[in-house]
């Protein structure tokens, strides 16, 4: 299979785990422990993914210097991007419980909201196409990292849209184009990124761990802490040695 077309298939194949997510909560009322519990699992995943996988992969392809640059410039564009989004009602985006506005209580809210969770899901997409131009293949740790952090994300915003007064075909509707464009973001981060210098390649990757860092401290955590408290912190940790683990296993 050409790689072009692998970078595409797991990206969106990551993307379709918010849709997933998003089916649960709509069929069925996940205990908010539950998807507390596997966000904060999530977190820790993608915590190891990003320093295992994408920082340490930064640094000894380009170099320290671009890697800080990218790093950096991933986490201040994600915050200012995400601060202009809460302002127009997408704070609570990935929010289960009621704090969510609804279309009549925040106009604009809902663009804003399918706004940010496409800013939350994009650095993800376009590092699983890197890692094609880098090694080749898609990191196993990276893709797992990925998909199990999607899947609490879908359940707990999908939970929240409901409680706003959401119908069905605008938050299946989201995920769904979320998915779709995390496929191209993949894909066009492998054909940007094939014959460009280590060093931009670097960068770029970089932007994405800072930005996955910021999200992370900004939505999915808040949202494990609110609902789970003292345990959030203890299956974090699990999770990142769970992905630790699967990194020098694959390693």
């Amino acid at each position: 299979m050409p790689a072009w077309l692998l970078a595409w298939m797991w990206g969106t194949i990551a993307g379709g785990a918010l849709v997933v997510g998003c089916a649960l909560a709509w069929k069925w009322k996940i205990p908010s422990k539950v998807v507390s519990s596997v966000m904060s699992f999530g977190a820790g995943v993608l915590i190891s993914a990003l320093a295992f996988e994408l920082v340490e992969e930064a640094v000894n392809g380009g170099g320290l210097w671009p890697t800080i640059g990218g790093f950096a410039t991933g986490a201040v564009v994600y915050v200012a991007a995400n601060a202009l989004l809460a302002r127009k009602g997408a704070k609570h985006r990935k929010r289960s419980g009621g704090k969510q506005p609804s279309e009549q209580q925040k106009p604009g809210s809902g663009t804003a909201i399918a706004v940010g969770a496409l800013l939350d899901g994009i650095p993800e997409s376009v590092v699983l196409g890197v890692g094609l131009v880098t090694a080749g293949a898609v990191s196993p740790a990276m893709l797992a990292a990925v998909f199990i952090s999607n899947v609490p994300e879908g359940l707990s915003s999908t939970a929240g849209m409901k409680k706003a007064g959401r119908s069905a075909k605008y938050v299946f509707g989201v995920w769904v184009g979320i998915a779709v464009l995390s496929g191209i973001a993949a894909l066009v981060g492998f054909l940007v990124l094939q014959d460009a210098p280590a060093e931009v390649v670097a960068f770029i990757t970089a932007v994405a761990a800072g930005a996955i860092l910021a999200m992370l401290a900004d939505t999915m955590i808040p949202e494990a802490f609110e609902e789970h408290h003292l345990l959030t912190g203890l299956i974090a940790a699990v999770g990142f040695l769970a992905a630790f683990t699967v990194d020098q296993v694959g390693g």
